[in-house]
């Protein structure tokens, strides 16, 4: 499993590292809230380790808010030296699913992480859609895979897919996409680049164009 840490602790992040990287998980880490929510969109992670006071403009608070204002469900766990009760049901707030003080033991925090773990990154099977050619779709986390292997979707290409599922079986017009996917009118040249380069990141294309209205998913 892909682990993000965000925490501006030098020593502390080398320090989950090791640990985690000892015990099976992927790691990269991250000082600037910034590069870590890039990164968030750049690569498929199954947990986010993350500290408040951090580098960059924005707060680790504030950055969580942003990703679940824009249907980012990874689950969270704030590690913090903020202790007072406002701040802990802040972190709750922003969708945090625990919220670690500081200083903390790192074989803790492991048990902790495979609660979360074990609570939120194993969808049920109505959370998981089954694709034509073998592909499945996790609503909860937001992935694709095929063949055990995870697609990294880009915001747009996850929206554009979670439409085409829900409307499966009927065509999603142009218009549909504008209203549901951007908010406001795109041209249906922009929409048809976006779901032309979802459709190259799948070795088996299930989405049909209907021609000059829009897209359904090949059942």
């Amino acid at each position: 499993m892909k682990i993000l840490i965000l925490e501006d602790e030098s020593m502390l992040a080398l320090s989950m590292q090791e640990f985690l990287e000892e015990s099976g998980y992927e790691v990269n880490c991250y000082s600037h809230s910034e590069e870590a929510y890039d990164a968030i969109y750049e690569t498929v992670y199954d947990l986010l380790l993350l500290d408040v006071k951090v580098l960059g403009e924005q707060s680790g608070f504030e950055m969580l808010e942003m990703l679940r204002k824009e249907g980012v469900k990874i689950p969270a766990i704030f590690i913090t030296s903020l202790t007072d009760i406002e701040d802990l049901s802040r972190g709750y707030e922003c969708g945090a699913c625990d919220y670690i003080r500081k200083p903390f033991d790192l074989a803790e925090l492991k048990l902790r992480m495979e609660q979360v773990i074990k609570m939120y990154c194993f969808s049920s099977p109505d959370e998981c859609i089954e694709l034509p050619f073998g592909y499945r779709y996790d609503l909860k986390r937001m992935k694709l895979s095929f063949e055990k292997e995870d697609i990294l979707l880009a915001k747009t290409e996850a929206k554009i897919l979670e439409l085409l599922i829900k409307q499966r079986g009927n065509v999603v017009s142009y218009e549909m996409f504008w209203e549901e996917v951007w908010g406001e009118w795109i041209d249906p040249t922009n929409i048809r680049v976006q779901v032309g380069g979802l459709r190259k990141k799948l070795k088996h294309d299930f989405i049909k164009n209907i021609r000059g209205v829009g897209y359904s998913i090949d059942l």
